[in-house]
């Protein structure tokens, strides 16, 4: 089938969809949704330490949150290109392989400069001590963009491998998808569990120097273990599965006489023509993910402050630096739990579809669940506030009471999570099959309702935090808000796939 795009001259932009292939034995499948873990393992560093961590170098709270700009923004750009040309990629290795390669080849670089920051700051001309480290920071600042940029590289063109490795059978699709989000939940397990162990920076002695203290070395040290992880994972997968080359006449045509390759134009033209289910599509995931954001980057940071009361700037005060640390290492706990709870959850997502009686209902509960759970974040920092231990005038940690709602609180939400990182996805992969759109520009429109949320919470949650008191609590309101219109839009608008999907898909049943 021939997808041209709609906005240029369509001789010099036509790019073929190939025929399906057959579907890729499950040993296949399994070894490329894989490769999740060893990205999602990097990801989870980055949300439950480096918010933290950006704070140590001098940036302020209100400020943190411009840093994470970087993910959304190449996602942005990234996604849609990579799985643009990687639709249509003739190189003899694959479609999808040449740029899951190069995106974990990135990622290396990107853990040296970030895990290295400090020492590198220093080395050219930072002082030790408290405040501000600019060098540092551009060094962190510049490894965070490389990082998000490879792994938008690696995410997409896997997903959408696996989508090709299913060759159409909807069944093996969200198969395929809940491998993934399976091991995007591993990934996280190990990430948060590496992040919450204090004395990681002990298997790499060498990893605490003048310039890098333990909290630094920690970091350091997560990442050396991330980047092994995921460099193994991805030269097993690579090394197994094949792919058939991809030939698109037309194009290779284009190309030698010398036409652009209309990335963005195939993009827009892709939106301006999305049908009605895709467009709701679109609207669920973008409220859900505005919801889940503002929660994502400030987790660990509202364990540290909120629930512990510590602080990582006070200046005279060494040891509200230290109440932070311990709250931001029983965020990372609370993380993994939730990461567990996701694991499981991601099994069975197919089962609670189909005992709710659909993806509607399925998605509608638990975003009402992550509404529930980010109000009673509310509750529990009042609830820490209004109770906090000293001894001898020193600040202590919280009750066990307290800890234990914040870290319940953490693990529920593991199940509206394993929703998000499977459901969204597999009805991209349908509706871009009925139409005969490619798998990786499809899932780039996707990304779309995904990134500009994040961009928007990356921009406003700080400045919005610091109009109530500085604290993390206004953006989880605003994000409970935002859930329960998600669930809402998933109950009352969001349509069901195609009947012949719902044969073989029960995650995507009835209304």
């Amino acid at each position: 089938m021939e997808n041209s795009n709609r906005g240029v001259g369509a001789k010099t932009i036509i790019t073929t969809t190939p025929p399906p292939e057959e579907a890729a034995p499950i040993r296949n499948i399994f070894l490329v949704a894989a490769i999740a873990a060893g990205v999602q393992f990097g990801w989870a560093l980055q949300l439950s330490l480096l918010t933290p961590y950006v704070q140590l170098l001098g940036i302020p709270h209100k400020w943190a949150s411009y840093i994470w700009l970087c993910g959304p923004i190449s996602g942005m750009i990234v996604q849609p290109v990579v799985g643009y040309f990687s639709d249509n990629c003739t190189s003899r290795f694959g479609r999808r392989r040449p740029f899951i390669a190069a995106g974990a080849g990135l990622v290396g670089v990107a853990v040296v400069l970030i895990g290295f920051a400090a020492d590198l700051g220093h080395a050219g001309g930072d002082s030790l001590g408290d405040g501000l480290k600019p060098r540092a920071i551009g060094v962190f600042v510049f490894g965070f963009w490389i990082l998000d940029v490879a792994n938008n590289m690696l995410q997409g063109p896997c997903r959408a491998l696996l989508a090709d490795l299913s060759g159409g059978n909807t069944k093996k699709m969200a198969n395929a998808n809940s491998f993934f989000s399976f091991f995007m939940a591993v990934g996280n397990v190990l990430g948060y569990a590496a992040g919450s162990y204090s004395r990681m920076y002990k298997v790499f002695p060498f990893s605490k120097t003048k310039a890098c203290d333990i909290y630094c070395a920690n970091l350091k040290s997560c990442f050396i273990i991330s980047i092994t992880l995921l460099i193994t994972l991805t030269t097993l997968a690579l090394s197994i599965v094949r792919e058939k080359r991809h030939v698109a006449e037309e194009q290779v045509t284009a190309a030698k006489k010398g036409f652009k390759i209309p990335v963005f134009p195939e993009l827009f033209g892709a939106l301006k023509d999305l049908p009605r289910p895709m467009w709701v599509l679109l609207l669920v995931t973008a409220l859900n993910w505005i919801a889940w954001f503002g929660f994502l980057l400030f987790d660990t940071d509202w364990m540290g402050r909120e629930v512990y009361g510590g602080n990582p700037t006070a200046q005279g005060h060494p040891e509200l630096a230290v109440i932070y640390n311990k709250g931001v290492s029983a965020g990372a706990l609370g993380l993994m739990l939730n990461s567990i709870v996701l694991g499981f959850a991601s099994l069975g997502v197919q089962y609670m579809a189909r005992a709710l009686g659909g993806v509607k209902r399925l998605w509608g509960v638990v975003n009402f669940i992550l509404a529930i759970c980010l109000c009673m974040t509310i509750v529990i920092t009042k609830v820490a506030s209004h109770h906090r231990p000293y001894s001898n005038g020193v600040l202590q940690t919280p009750e066990s009471s307290v800890k234990i709602g914040a870290l319940v609180v953490f693990s529920a939400l593991g199940i509206p999570l394993a929703i998000t990182f499977s459901v969204p996805f597999a009805l991209a992969s349908i509706y871009s099959t009925t139409t005969g759109s490619g798998q990786g520009l499809s899932l780039g429109v996707l990304n779309l309702a995904i990134v500009i949320p994040q961009m928007i919470v990356s921009v406003a949650s700080g400045p919005w935090d610091a109009m109530f008191g500085g604290g993390n609590l206004p953006a989880f309101v605003v994000g409970a808000v935002a859930a329960a219109a998600s669930g809402i839009f998933a109950f009352t608008m969001l349509p069901s796939p195609p009947a012949e999907s719902i044969k073989n898909l029960s995650v995507a049943g009835g209304h």
